[in-house]
């Protein structure tokens, strides 16, 4: 029986992961620091599987020594990240990322039979190739990429994933890289766009409207089920081993007053959508593209957007904005 370890596995992405792998008949184990993540009712739940362990430690800065030697795969999800963190915590994000992935990684090096290290990167490490020179828009892995300003805090966490990316590469390990694409879904927190979007619709009062900062700027979305598929094959197939993969998809590509009119239509509130100005540093259009990926998975992502944001606000109807349970930080 194969064992996991997941390196930020109670996360929203952690956790879905982690159950496409037990189902495939895999031990379990989930380290977290819960400095973002929760313990709900979801996780809890899963901990009662059988195979299936929690290792509440911190990566950043708690001895490792003590871990097991067995694992199979080591996947590394662990990051500070998060807009409002980025822009506030340049510097952790900065320090704290690079040390969390030089520790995986030497964790991973002293595996007895490691079959595979995955690491999760971004889509954030286009965006100074972006800004500066252009780029096809779907993205493809092969184009070069610019660092940004290091003046700009958002540049912060570009370059620890750049960072870890050539880690990965020069550690000898048998290793992919995968970089997620606006993935979304129960459990992510409320700091990111479409759980934020769906709170602001919720709690609506009548005759308001929904705020939305750069409402031009156009998105594809992944829905986190489809992210943990697409992560869960490239963990089985050999030929993904070396690899560095886009996961998200290449369609449908939305503008962000598009996603707020659809986040009122699944809440139920007849509001119109009021614009706001661009986030600073954001990207007026990004998309991955996907034939990489999929040629070598055999998968492209099954759930649209508007199936994918009700089942969002439903597990946050149910979960958080009732007032019976706890979202991420």
């Amino acid at each position: 029986m194969p064992r996991t370890l997941i390196a930020g596995g109670a996360g929203f992405i952690g956790l879905h992961v982690a159950r496409a792998l037990v189902s495939r008949g895999h031990e379990i184990d989930l380290l977290d620091s819960f400095s973002r993540g929760v313990k709900d009712s979801d996780l809890k739940e899963f901990l009662e599987v059988p195979g299936v362990r929690l290792l509440q430690l911190d990566l950043a800065t708690e001895p490792l020594e003590h871990l097991d030697t067995g694992y199979d795969y080591i996947i590394h999800l662990a990051a500070l990240l998060g807009v409002r963190n980025v822009r506030q915590r340049p510097f952790e994000v900065l320090a704290l990322n690079h040390t969390m992935t030089e520790r995986a990684v030497a964790l991973a090096c002293r595996q007895k039979h490691l079959a595979r290290f995955l690491f999760s990167s971004t889509s954030e490490v286009y965006a100074g190739t972006l800004r500066y020179f252009g780029m096809p828009i779907p993205t493809p892995e092969s184009t070069p990429l610019t660092v940004d300003d290091p003046a700009e805090p958002r540049t912060s966490y570009m370059l620890s994933k750049i960072h870890g990316e050539a880690l990965c590469r020069y550690s000898g390990l048998p290793y992919s890289i995968f970089r997620v694409h606006n993935a979304y879904g129960p459990r992510m927190g409320l700091s990111h766009v479409i759980p934020e979007l769906l709170r602001k619709a919720h709690e609506l009062a009548s005759g308001g409207g929904l705020e939305v900062y750069s409402p031009t700027h156009r998105r594809t979305f992944c829905y986190v089920a489809d992210i943990a598929e697409f992560i869960v094959r490239i963990l089985e197939i050999p030929a993904c081993t070396g690899e560095t993969l886009n996961i998200g998809t290449e369609s449908p590509d939305i503008s962000m007053a598009e996603l707020g009119a659809l986040v009122l239509r699944i809440a139920g509130r007849d509001a119109p959508v009021i614009a706001l100005p661009p986030s600073p540093g954001s990207p007026e259009k990004r998309a991955p593209d996907m034939s990489r990926t999929t040629r070598l998975t055999g998968y492209r992502a099954s759930t649209d957007l508007a199936t994918g944001v009700r089942l969002t606000y439903e597990w946050y109807s149910r979960n958080v904005f009732a007032g019976a349970g706890v979202s991420a930080v």
